[in-house]
């Protein structure tokens, strides 16, 4: 009855495993619309909304690549343990300062860093985990499932967020928060697993390691198409979100309340998308379907600039957000369908080097060009260039389909020729 979704769903240790993940999502989410929030009333400033963002998503670019090196070492629960307990410690400390009127953007800097350290050593983690949690033909399905519960709680988190707000206020919000990623800890040190290690094809050197996984990825034309897509997108559009704290009290003169309601327009699309990409569960056509995503993701950003209600714009970043979805989640199949094994961990943190670490360094651009020009202008300029790169992209997709797309005893076949 619910085709791919059913399927993943079906395997209890991954059920036990998604379910802890949404919790901890919905902090994240509450986490997110509190911190935006308090920038916000702390400086009345675009470009420290955009300093905040590049600072937790900066270490991404300097942690991640070596994370994913290890992990491919020492195995992935390990490390998404430890970091899901250090993330839950620094919410704690962040509600703490909060609470007692100690905070400041000096402050919130530091802290937010240190969370953007610990997101990037456990992310490449969370995204190889689900390998190890369900059998290959249910993987797509399982990736999909994963980024609805994301987008879901994208809708969830500021729901709740933007109402506890102005009832508990930021402190009483970043405490549920800390609890909600203190949860999922549980969870993780309640999974017994047993990982697929790769000792063989990892050398004594981490550096060593990301420079195989760069060259790898560099030679396998398909993988460096989506990374440059991903790059792309991720430069000129996604750092809008950033933005919207900004966006909602300048252009639609609204406080927390409507900022929730544009990150949850944006999480309601992305949702519908998950499940359309979940119950989809293949990847025959999904290198075309990326491009669109693409294309309709810039499309609709350039459109959101142009309105002047925010029920409207809440509609049209429920496209932005449903093309985000497909695009990124689509990435992503791809990618782990298509990656040697040995290299899995390292292409996924490349990935989120390049699709969460670039939007920090446009959050920064788009933030400081916002201050100068207006906020509406630099959205849209940013948005139009993605229209362009995405028609390009959908252009040369059906060329570099055929091995991005196709099924896992064709890749071994093929790789097994590539080495004699």
């Amino acid at each position: 009855m619910f085709g791919g979704i059913g399927r993943a769903l079906s395997h209890r240790i991954y059920r036990d495993y998604w379910m802890g993940n949404a919790v901890s999502s919905i902090g994240r989410w509450m986490w997110r619309t509190a911190l935006g929030w308090l920038t916000w009333e702390l400086t009345r400033s675009t470009s420290w909304l955009g300093i905040i963002a590049f600072a937790e998503a900066a270490p991404l670019v300097g942690f991640t690549v070596f994370a994913g090196a290890i992990a491919d070492r020492t195995g992935y629960f390990r490390i998404l343990r430890a970091t899901q307990f250090a993330t839950g410690c620094v919410a704690g400390l962040f509600a703490a300062l909060v609470l007692t009127g100690l905070i400041t953007i000096d402050l919130v800097l530091l802290l937010v860093f240190a969370h953007g350290v610990l997101e990037a050593v456990g992310y490449p983690s969370r995204m190889a985990a689900v390998h190890a949690l369900v059998p290959r033909r249910d993987l797509s399905p399982a990736i999909a499932l994963g980024s609805i519960t994301f987008n879901g709680a994208r809708i969830v988190g500021p729901a709740i967020a933007g109402p506890l707000i102005l009832v508990l206020g930021v402190g009483g919000v970043l405490v549920i928060s800390a609890a909600a990623f203190f949860l999922f800890y549980a969870v993780l040190r309640a999974i017994r697993v047993e990982e697929p290690r790769h000792e063989g094809a990892v050398s004594r050197h981490v550096v060593s390691d990301v420079g195989h996984g760069i060259r790898y990825m560099i030679r396998e034309r398909g993988i460096l198409y989506l990374m440059l897509l991903a790059g792309a997108t991720g430069l000129l559009i996604r750092p809008y979100i950033e933005l919207l704290p900004a966006y909602s009290a300048q252009v639609f003169a609204r406080g927390p309340d409507g900022l929730a309601i544009l990150l949850s327009a944006i999480g309601i699309g992305a949702m519908c998308a998950g499940i359309w990409v979940a119950q989809r569960g293949r990847t025959r056509g999904l290198t075309n379907i990326v491009a669109i995503g693409a294309i309709g993701m810039g499309g609709a950003v350039l459109v959101f600039t142009a309105v002047d209600s925010i029920w409207v714009a809440a509609v049209v970043l429920a496209v932005s957000g449903g093309s985000m979805l497909v695009n990124n989640v689509g990435s992503q199949t791809l990618i782990q369908n298509a990656v040697d094994p040995r290299m899995r961990a390292r292409m996924l943190s490349l990935f989120v080097v390049i699709s969460w670490g670039l939007p920090a360094i446009g959050a920064v651009a788009m933030g400081w060009l916002a201050s100068i020009i207006g906020i509406r202008p630099a959205v849209a300029g940013g948005s139009a260039l993605a229209v362009l790169l995405g028609v390009w992209a959908w252009r040369v997709a059906p060329r570099l389909a055929p091995p991005l797309e196709a099924i896992p005893a064709v890749l071994s076949e093929r790789r097994r020729d590539a080495a004699q």
